[in-house]
């Protein structure tokens, strides 16, 4: 039997600390045929300083423009050379490349966004054809530009029980709520790991809390909890973006706390975002909450959330089928297909344009 679609090669720059995720699937930008291969790749030290160097930058002064130009120009070379060894690994034909790189600024009330990795360089330096800066066309046209994710939540909860809710817990956490009749709702929720990972990094040069040691050892500081969440993000009604460094000054909360206390707590926060939210902004319960990206590596972070929703089945990526490391790179991958056959990525329902919104800058290998 001949699986239709495409074989699709996505790259997902996470974070620093996520590092670059890798995986090919097949794929007609409305199911995933066939898995193939994904692994998760760290960026090399120096890259990383580089790259926080100019973390929050906005293209918007000379200066700004050449930094921002040298630290592209670095990643796309490391893609570059991420996919020549994944194309000399693997036996098949890529026929299209998606990449949703390390996003340096998002902020769809300026409006702004920019992730690393040129497209038409990467397409001319590996000879495939490359799909690039899935947000911009979103922005442009109104919307929020996040959660491009929805669509891929969508396909591959064709099966699940209904309400289901997705939860992406990577550098920040985002809903898709797929209903009974297959309605979508789809925003930003609050923090993901990078706020934990920043704490751990920070007071224990840990790049980050893993299988959350530091947190079950630690103890919750509920009123610590409570303040941050009187943060304006929450109080907002989707669609909502959270915008790069949202929840930055938030961490000063923490200071004073022990390591594990520390890591207990931002882990806590990030738990209790997710669960407000799945509680108050969605059209209707879910009989069932997946937990997807990396915090679903991230067993405390669980716990915290099925504590949070004692009357909800609170599941796992891995036990729905999903990857739980390299599950940005196959929603990269799914858009890349999408792109190319001109289906929409983005809703009013998930983004808020006025109109579903195809995404995506396409470029030729030649």
């Amino acid at each position: 039997m001949v699986i239709k679609g495409l074989n699709c090669l996505g790259l997902s720059g996470t974070s620093t600390f996520g590092g670059v995720e890798l995986a090919l699937i097949k794929t007609d930008g409305l199911d995933i045929n066939e898995r193939k291969k994904a692994y998760a790749v760290p960026y090399p030290d120096m890259m990383k300083d580089h790259i926080k160097a100019v973390y929050g930058l906005q293209r918007n002064t000379p200066e700004n423009e050449e930094k921002l130009k040298k630290v592209d120009e670095e990643v796309s070379d490391f893609y570059i050379q991420l996919i020549n060894e994944f194309k000399n690994e693997y036996e098949d034909e890529i026929d299209l490349i998606g990449i949703d790189g390390l996003t340096i600024m998002h902020n769809p009330n300026i409006p702004y966004t920019y992730q690393l990795g040129n497209g038409r360089y990467i397409a001319a330096r590996t000879g495939i054809k490359t799909v690039t800066h899935f947000r911009n066309a979103d922005i442009c046209s109104g919307g929020q530009g996040t959660p491009i994710s929805s669509s891929y939540f969508n396909a591959v909860g064709i099966d699940e029980i209904k309400p289901a809710a997705y939860v992406n817990i990577s550098g920040k956490s985002s809903i898709t709520w797929i209903g009974s009749f297959g309605e979508i709702v789809g925003f930003d929720c609050g923090p993901g790991d990078n706020f934990i990972n920043n704490w751990t990094s920070k007071h224990a040069n840990m790049e980050n809390d893993y299988n959350g040691r530091l947190a079950i050892m630690g103890k919750v500081h509920e009123k610590i909890v409570n303040s941050l969440m009187h943060h304006k993000f929450f109080a907002k009604f989707p669609p909502k973006a959270a915008y790069t460094g949202i929840f930055a000054d938030k961490a000063e909360h923490l200071e004073g706390l022990s390591l594990e206390d520390g890591a207990a707590t931002a882990t806590a926060f990030v738990a209790e975002a997710i669960c407000y939210s799945i509680c108050l902004y969605l059209p209707e319960l879910p009989k069932k909450v997946i937990i997807c990206g990396k915090g679903a590596g991230n067993p405390t972070l669980v716990r915290f959330i099925r504590q949070r929703l004692p009357n909800m089945d609170v599941i796992v990526s891995k036990e729905a089928d999903i990857p739980t490391d390299t599950v940005n790179a196959e929603i990269s991958a799914f858009l890349s297909a999408r792109a190319v056959y001109s289906l929409p990525i983005t809703f009013p329902s998930t983004t808020g344009v006025s109109q579903p919104i195809p995404g995506g800058e396409i470029y030729e290998a030649n």
